[in-house]
C-alpha cells in the first residue's frame, strides 16, 4: 500500500464513504416523514421505499453502466457520478410531493451505481494480493465511519425537521476537487474483449451477495421502526444506536485481512453469517432500548466482514480486463438485495411483529449456516480459494 500516493488513497476512501449515504443519511427521517405524509394510506411502505428505491435503480442499471464505463473513462464517470449524487440526493430539501421525492431517489441510485463501480474497479487496478485485502478492509472501515457520521448527523437533524438530513448529500461536491487532483485513468486497463472471461464461480459470488444484503438490510429498514415506534426512542438516540453498529462494522471490515490469512472465502462467509444470526436473535429478545448498544454492534461486525469478503472474492476471481463489468454485476446483486429486503420481509413483519421476526430470521440463518458447515466437513469440501 505504501507505493500508492496518499492522495489517491484518501480520494478512494472518500468516494467509498459516499456510497453508504445512499440510505444512511435519511434513515432516522423515515418515521418523521411517515408522520408528514400520514394522509397517504401506503406511507408505511413508501417511507421504507425511500431508502430502497435507489437500490432498485442500481440493481437494474449497474450492469449496463458497467459496460458503458468500461468503454469510456473511470475518472470522467466518477466526476459525473459525484455531481449527480449531490443534486439528486439533496432534492429532499425542496421537493414537496412524495412521489417526486421517490423519483429523485431513483436518480440517486444511478449516481451510487457509478460511484460503486468506479471505486471497486480502481481498487482492483491500484492494489494487488494482500495489499488489496488490507486496503479493502480499510475502505470498508471508512464506509462504516461515514455511516456513523451520516446516521448520527442525520438523527440529530431529523429531530429538527425531516428535510434537513437530505442536505448532507451536498458533501459529494467537496470530493470533486480530490478526483481532479489525485485520480488518473489506470494505464494497465485493457479493453480487449477476447482476453479473459468472467468465470462461472463468479455467479455464486453474485448470488451470495444478493442473499447477504437481503438479510443484512433489515438493519436500516426495520430497526429504526422497532427502536422509535416500539421503544419510543428519539431520532438522535436511534441514530447513535445504528451508528454503534456502523462502528463495529468497521472492525469487521478491518478483521477481514486477518481472517483471510487463515481461512478461505467460503469459511469467512459462514463465520459472518453465524455472527449475524446471533445478533438477530439477541435483538429480538431486547426489553430495554439501551441494550441495542450491545446487540447492534454484533450485526455491524458481521456486516462489515461479509461485505468485505464478498467484494474481495469478486476481485480475486474476476479477470482484470473484465473487472469493471464484474463490479457492475456485483453492485447490481448487492443493491437488488437492498431493494428486495423490505418487500420480502414486510409480510412476515406484519404477521409476527418485529421482535419475533428478528428471532425467527436469526434462527433460520443459524441453522442454515451450521448445516452448510456440517455438510462441508462430512463431504471433505476443504479446498477453498
Amino acid at each position: 500500500m505504501s507505493s500508492i500516493n496518499t492522495g489517491v488513497k484518501i480520494t478512494l476512501l472518500a468516494v467509498a464513504m459516499l456510497t453508504v449515504m445512499s440510505n444512511a443519511a435519511i434513515i432516522t427521517s423515515l418515521p418523521h416523514l411517515g408522520e408528514h405524509f400520514k394522509t397517504i394510506n401506503t406511507i408505511e411502505l413508501l417511507s421504507r421505499l425511500m431508502i430502497t428505491l435507489p437500490s432498485i435503480a442500481v440493481a437494474v442499471l449497474a450492469p449496463f453502466l458497467g459496460h458503458i464505463i468500461h468503454k469510456t473513462s473511470l475518472i470522467k464517470s466518477a466526476l459525473a457520478g459525484l455531481i449527480l449524487f449531490s443534486v439528486s440526493g439533496s432534492a429532499g430539501l425542496y421537493l414537496s410531493d412524495i412521489y417526486t421525492l421517490l423519483a429523485s431517489r431513483m436518480v440517486l441510485g444511478i449516481a451510487i451505481a457509478i460511484l460503486m463501480i468506479v471505486g471497486t474497479s480502481l481498487v482492483g487496478d491500484y492494489f494487488q494480493g494482500a495489499a488489496r485485502h488490507k486496503f479493502m478492509g480499510l475502505q470498508s472501515a471508512f464506509i462504516s465511519i461515514g455511516g456513523i457520521l451520516f446516521i448520527g448527523g442525520g438523527g440529530i437533524l431529523s429531530d429538527y425537521h425531516w428535510r434537513y438530513p437530505f442536505g448532507i448529500y451536498l458533501i459529494g461536491l467537496l470530493i470533486l476537487p480530490l478526483v481532479f487532483m489525485f485520480l488518473n485513468e489506470p494505464k494497465n486497463r485493457l479493453h480487449d474483449e477476447d482476453t479473459g472471461q468472467i468465470s462461472t464461480p463468479l455467479y455464486r459470488v453474485y448470488l451470495l451477495a444478493f442473499l447477504m444484503m437481503v438479510i443484512f438490510y433489515t438493519l436500516p429498514t426495520q430497526m429504526p421502526f422497532l427502536i422509535m415506534n416500539h421503544f419510543g426512542a428519539s431520532g438522535t438516540l436511534t441514530g447513535f444506536i445504528i451508528s454503534s453498529a456502523m462502528a463495529s462494522n468497521a472492525l469487521g471490515a478491518l478483521s477481514f485481512a486477518k481472517f483471510k490469512q487463515r481461512y478461505g472465502f467460503p469459511t469467512i462467509y459462514l463465520i459472518g453469517l453465524i455472527s449475524l444470526s446471533i445478533g438477530f436473535i439477541a435483538i429480538g429478545n431486547i426489553d430495554n432500548v439501551y441494550l441495542f448498544f450491545i446487540t447492534s454492534p454484533i450485526m455491524g461486525f458481521s456486516g462489515g466482514l461479509l461485505m468485505t469478503t464478498t467484494t474481495a472474492w469478486m476481485l480475486h476471481k474476476a479477470h482484470h480486463t473484465k473487472r469493471i463489468k464484474a463490479s457492475g454485476y456485483l453492485t447490481s446483486a448487492l443493491y437488488a438485495g437492498q431493494f428486495c429486503s423490505p418487500i420480502l420481509f414486510h409480510p412476515f413483519v406484519k404477521l409476527l411483529g418485529l421482535s419475533t421476526f428478528f428471532i425467527m430470521l436469526g434462527g433460520l440463518i443459524l441453522m442454515s449456516a451450521i448445516s452448510i458447515l456440517l455438510f462441508r466437513s462430512t463431504s471433505g469440501s476443504s479446498q477453498e480459494p
